[in-house]
């Protein structure tokens, strides 16, 4: 029966390629010979180089030593060397060309995969270096950053923890100002890494980088533009009436005018979440609850276990280790871990079903099969394992999920009406600040030489309608890691919320009998797992993104159901 299951993602991929495959082209069994070679040679090759990086990026965001930073430039320099042999590069784009000849559609699929994998390495050697050494300089600065106030370091817990509680205003911008201060620490180094990006898209005629990025990982510029266009439209309004009460609630805490709200007001250093303003208090249950218990018990109720990769995770502060959490799958054959910084809360919380919600779509288990080419056995996407984990993340503020986990909630009527309302602007909130994030990147990287702190706050204050500091003149940007060690990434963030909200509905009407998506709660139903496996995890990277979007919702990628999720009452 394994078997027969593994077999099922393979069959479903072909169909779905065999659809859309024009009928005048004539198979070449040369062509899919070599187009197989091609993709065993590249697992045989790469496999170990991409585990020794892995493992050597775990190292460095886990210790912070110069030493393991430098182990981790070297070995993807290793890997920028094998994927940039011009040679391969250009029997791979022969099978790119030809690729209408390919008889078996997962072999195909992974050659044009493979394409854009290596294009990227086919600038200047020399220049990739510099890229790599200039990128891990600025991930090692901010992996030991920590904001310092009186001549103490603060970890970016307690930097939330004063941000979330402090009612003086003078203090909450001191600590504010402090979690900035990295921006400046890493502004220089930022700004050449940036040009030095800008120069090897040029070198693929490319205009900038984050138009190749955009290339490489199979998106439009314009229909991004065109999709974020009208999600401002869509949430502009909401957002502003949801911002208003939540202005009108912090400045009545801070004793001061709504129109005298500063950025340091809103708990969040970026307001990319919903302020603690609401009746019930969403971190009271969690205060002394075993988060990683919690999180083993949620995903083995829904059959999709975690205690292997919980095993190999680092998941509490240390010095010098990363502040913040991250998922990553290191060899493609089951070691998972998970990095984090656990406090007991409701963000740590979310979190951690966050992450972990990463680490169950992933070789783990087995639920991306090894019967997969390797290149292939991977997310889809950046934006459906995004929206995997963001789906997940939801779980924590509902009582009934609480509930199921075992987890008091005194009362659980307000703390659903908090929760729901804290989802809600959540979503209308982020929204907002993911339009920041890609219209700050995309002007950066057409225009770098431009006063890019204007820029960034010019769109803060348009799309999150949150004030400039008076007089301040400091690279704020520069502060968001992101835009340093993941650049053209975010707005994948945005679109996985529209995925987890299509997911979440799909999950409603098919598992859940069409119940009511507001209502719908996984914990303890393995359905739920084994629809994600066979709907979501199974196919891997075999379908693009939106292919497998409507593989497992039935339709493309839209903003009908998270407009529905921001609407609910």
């Amino acid at each position: 029966m394994l078997c027969l299951r593994l077999l099922i993602p393979v069959v479903a991929v072909a169909a779905l390629w065999l659809l859309g495959r024009p009928l005048t082209v004539t198979a070449s069994p040369e062509t899919t010979s070599r187009a197989a070679t091609f993709v065993k040679d590249h697992e045989v090759r790469l496999h170990a180089l991409d585990t020794a990086a892995n493992l050597a990026w775990w190292n460095a965001n886990t210790t912070g030593k110069d030493e393991d930073f430098e182990l981790k430039a070297k070995a993807q320099n290793r890997i920028d060397e094998a994927l940039s042999d011009p040679k391969r590069f250009a029997e791979l784009k022969d099978l790119k060309e030809h690729h209408k000849e390919i008889d078996d559609p997962l072999t195909a699929r992974a050659i044009d995969v493979l394409y854009l994998l290596y294009l990227e390495k086919q600038v200047d050697a020399d220049l990739l270096k510099k890229m790599v050494a200039k990128s891990n300089a600025v991930e090692k600065a901010f992996n030991v950053h920590r904001a310092k106030v009186d001549g103490k370091e603060m970890t970016d817990s307690e930097v939330r923890a004063v941000l979330k509680n402090a009612k003086d205003s003078a203090r909450r911008k001191e600590i504010w100002e402090a979690s900035k201060a990295v921006g400046g620490a890493v502004e220089a180094d930022l700004k050449e890494l940036v040009k030095l990006r800008n120069r090897a898209a040029v070198q693929l005629h490319f205009k900038n980088y984050h138009e190749l990025q955009l290339y490489l990982n199979e998106q439009n510029g314009d229909d991004l533009l065109k999709l974020f266009d009208e999600l401002d439209e869509l949430t502009r309004a909401p957002f502003a009436a949801a911002k208003a009460e939540i202005d009108q609630k912090l400045a009545a805490d801070y004793k001061i005018k709504p129109d005298e709200l500063m950025p340091w007001h809103y708990h969040d250093p970026f307001f990319q979440e919903t302020p603690a303003v609401f009746a019930a208090d969403l971190d009271a249950p969690y205060a002394k609850a075993d988060i990683v218990g919690m999180t083993r018990d949620f995903y083995a109720g829904i059959g999709l276990p975690v205690d292997r990769v919980v095993a190999r995770s680092d998941l509490y502060e240390r010095p010098g280790k990363n502040p913040h959490a991250f998922c990553t799958d290191i060899d493609r054959e089951g070691d998972v871990r998970v990095l984090g910084n656990i406090k007991p809360n409701d963000y740590w919380a979310s979190t951690m079903l966050h992450e972990f919600g990463h680490s169950v779509y992933s070789t783990n288990n087995n639920d991306i099969p090894q019967s997969l080419p390797y290149c292939l056995r991977m997310e889809s996407h950046i934006l459906t394992t995004e929206g995997v984990a963001m789906m997940f993340e939801r779980m924590t503020k509902r009582a009934a999920f609480l509930k199921t986990m075992g987890v008091a909630v005194e009362n659980p009527k307000a703390f659903d009406e908090t929760g729901a309302k804290t989802l809600k602007y959540r979503l209308l909130i982020f929204s907002r600040w993911c339009q920041v994030m890609l219209r700050f990147e995309k002007a950066m990287y057409e225009t770098p030489d431009q006063d890019l702190n204007k820029l960034w706050w010019d769109l803060v204050e348009k799309y999150q309608m949150v004030k400039r500091p008076p007089h301040r003149s400091a690279p704020d940007y520069a502060s968001k890691i992101h835009i340093v060690t993941a650049p053209v990434y975010y707005h994948n963030y945005m679109m996985g919320e529209l995925f987890a909200s299509q997911l979440h509905h799909a999950i409603a009407k098919e598992v859940f009998k069409g119940a009511d998506p507001a209502g719908v709660v996984y914990a303890g139903d393995k359905a739920v797992g084994d629809f994600m496996r066979k709907k979501v995890f199974e196919p891997g990277r075999g379908l693009s993104w939106n292919e497998l979007t409507k593989f497992a919702t039935g339709e493309p990628l839209n903003a009908k159901a998270f407009a529905e999720d921001f609407k609910a009452k």
